[in-house]
């Protein structure tokens, strides 16, 4: 089997990458997909970076996807009178919706959806968990807490409500504004933050209005409750480790990944592990050997791309921290209990053409021990439904569409190509072998095997496979 790394790498862009030169050093040491993080920065940085993408894109010669990363609704405190004050465990504070600056005794919090959801019991969360308040009592537009968990504390830092549905919409109109600029500039994937329900993303998909694929990043316990619906209507799953990890006990958040991962899997859908995965290289050229296992542990679990953040996009070694995530992909796909602890899951297959053809497919690569599976796809369900297979060999996506083809670079095990759909069955053969041979997939006299739709052309209609050598 030729060297090919099924899991792939997503890449924050940031100031640490705009220097000439340096965004080619990112995708030539490995990366796949870039996402820009709409948080930061203004549109003219970002269009600046799709451009040059678009160009490296062209200059490489392969598909690259870009994910634009939604800010979402970022509830803060108000101002503070002076900074820091400090919140003593034990003492009383109160909340409400006054703008006028606050101090230790009392915090203005300008988010009037929170009071509409806010009961005795419930936890408040401040400066990324750091403080935690439990409330006790609610009167309207103000409500009365105690400090469990103190400390120092500045204006307008992140609050975090866990176990409640907050009334609000996940796109606001910062989003709007970003979502609008991102599909003008021809983003690929809009990734949305802060899903609680299924509707969520049902009114991100009537927004996007199919100019690119939504992704659900899962980082509010609320979303847990409707995981698998939120995957079913998603083109694809986030694991957002950093929210999450505030809003849950952090020794819960291990398994809920697994879960995440599990569930996308499950539905056929791409699933992204992110969040300081390499955080330390950051600021060192080597990570921490809980990091590098980390990394590992989402590769064992079958996790289709894992993803850098502030490491590629504000670091001190964005590459370095590339290649080594590369390495450690490359040692576990090498490991003999990797297909083991894939084959762990299968996926159930749906009573249909589609689903027993690449199902059949995996099965005749592993006996033929082929070079490579290769999809004719026109809309990418064909590649997309082979790779939820997990199968030993790798995929080759012809894809007939530039949105398709870089679609399919998110996806485990998949290698996409742009080319022309095929005339008839012979040519179709001829295409496969040729572009198995031109990306190394394999070489004369390899036997691969072939998957397409018949009347070619017609989205989501697999319904033939064939079995040829290359020439």
């Amino acid at each position: 089997m030729p060297s090919f790394r099924s899991t792939k790498i997503v890449a924050t862009l940031g100031p640490a990458v705009d220097e000439p030169g340096r965004m080619r050093e990112l995708l030539e040491a490995g990366v796949d997909v870039v996402r820009l993080n709409m948080s930061h920065g203004t549109h003219e940085d970002h269009r600046r970076r799709i451009r040059r993408v678009r160009g490296l894109e062209l200059e490489l010669g392969r598909p690259i996807a870009v994910i634009a990363d939604l800010q979402g609704p970022k509830l803060r405190i108000g101002t503070l009178r002076e900074e820091p004050v400090v919140l003593e465990p034990g003492a009383r504070v109160r909340l409400d919706l006054d703008p006028q600056p606050g101090d230790a005794t009392r915090l203005p919090l300008p988010h009037r959806e929170i009071f509409q959801v806010a009961r005795p019991g419930l936890e408040l969360l401040l400066d990324d968990g750091r403080l935690r308040l439990r409330v006790e009592q609610v009167a309207g537009d103000r409500m009365e807490a105690v400090v469990e968990v103190g400390g120092e504390l500045t204006g307008q830092k992140g609050v975090n409500v866990p176990g409640v549905v907050l009334p609000i919409p996940a796109i606001t109109e910062k989003d709007m504004e970003d979502l609008v600029f991102a599909l003008d500039e021809g983003v690929d994937y809009v990734a949305l933050s802060f899903v609680q329900r299924p509707e969520d993303v049902a009114a991100a998909r009537r927004l996007v209005m199919g100019r690119a694929f939504v992704i659900a990043k899962i980082e509010k316990p609320a979303a847990l409750e409707h995981l698998r619906e939120i995957a079913e209507i998603s083109d694809g799953l986030m694991v957002a480790r950093g929210d999450l990890g505030v809003e849950l006990p952090p020794e819960k958040v291990p398994g809920i990944q697994k879960r995440i991962v599990r569930v996308a899997r499950e539905v056929g859908c791409p699933v992204v592990v992110a969040t300081q995965m390499l955080e330390s290289m950051r600021f060192n050229p080597v990570p921490t050997r809980a990091e590098a296992s980390d990394v590992a542990t989402a590769v064992f679990d079958g996790a289709d791309a894992v993803m850098l953040s502030a490491e590629t996009a504000t670091g001190r070694h964005p590459v370095e921290a590339v290649r080594m995530m590369r390495r450690i992909i490359a040692e576990v796909e090498r490991d003999e209990l990797y297909r083991a602890y894939l084959a762990s899951f299968r996926a159930e297959a749906e009573p249909r053409a589609e689903d027993a053809i690449t199902l059949a497919a995996a099965d005749v690569a592993r006996v033929m021990k082929a070079a490579c599976i290769v999809t004719y796809t026109t809309s990418g369900t064909t590649a997309q439904r082979a790779s939820r297979e997990r199968p030993e060999r790798p995929i080759l996506g012809l894809a007939t569409r530039p949105s398709t083809a870089r679609k399919l670079t998110l996806f485990w095990g998949v290698r996409s190509v742009l080319t022309e759909d095929a005339r008839d069955v012979d040519d179709m053969v001829q295409k496969a072998c040729r572009w198995a041979r031109a990306t190394g997939l394999g070489e004369p006299g390899d036997p691969i095997i072939v998957t397409a739709g018949m009347p070619f052309g017609t989205p989501g209609a697999t319904n033939l496979l064939r079995l040829a050598w290359i020439t």
